[in-house]
């Protein structure tokens, strides 16, 4: 059976590569093969945090303007096919990958750079954990939006919870705005993660 046909075979066979190409890298620079923990958190990290964020940009920059252009299209197809079978989907692993990125990005905090102190330190802005805590503040900040605003309303947009016309039609505008609340965030706290990453100097 072909991975490639199902998401899981993909993610599994992405995973044995990247683990196989890692193992080639390093035997090629004369290092020794092993686990590298913080190594490992970190890529975490950054894999869950492109699916985040994409799934972030798709909502605010394909999704949410082409529902709009369905609604407004007479006689047109609607969007009832995206928000039955698509925004669900993409909504599980939106939420879910939010989480993930901020638990890798504690954890990396935690032990990619030595101590609970660090952790403290990002978070309280000192020293020369200020670029990343501005970044990891940023990050909760999106992350508690997605679970305390947009989630609790979508789930009334897509008739999880039940809600009347009235208020599905505020839960949708309240998701909204939460979304490109964290559409805006992300932009400058994808730049204390670089800054932080390639030494830019704040």
């Amino acid at each position: 059976m072909n991975p490639l046909t199902s998401i899981k075979g993909s993610i599994i066979t992405g995973l044995v590569l990247a683990v196989a190409i890692s193992l080639a890298l390093t035997s090629m620079a004369g290092g020794e093969l092993g686990l590298n923990a913080p190594l490992i958190g970190r890529w975490f990290h950054i894999v869950a945090g492109v699916m985040w964020i994409g799934l972030l940009y798709y909502f605010n920059v394909v999704q949410i303007p082409g529902l709009a252009a369905a609604g407004s299209d007479q006689g047109g197809p609607g969007g009832a096919g995206i928000s039955k079978y698509i925004a669900p989907r993409a909504l599980l692993w939106f939420r879910w990958a939010a989480v993930a990125t901020w638990v890798s990005g504690a954890y990396y905090l935690l032990f990619g750079y030595g101590s609970l102190d660090t952790l403290h330190k990002a978070f309280s802005l000192q020293e020369s954990f200020r670029t990343i805590g501005v970044g990891a503040w940023l990050g909760t900040i999106m992350a508690l939006n997605v679970w305390l605003v947009i989630w609790p309303n979508q789930k009334k947009v897509l008739g999880v919870v039940s809600a009347t016309d009235a208020q599905k039609a505020t839960a949708r505008k309240v998701a909204m705005l939460a979304s490109r609340t964290n559409f805006v965030l992300s932009i400058p706290m994808l730049l204390c993660m670089g800054a932080q990453s390639h030494g830019l100097p704040f």
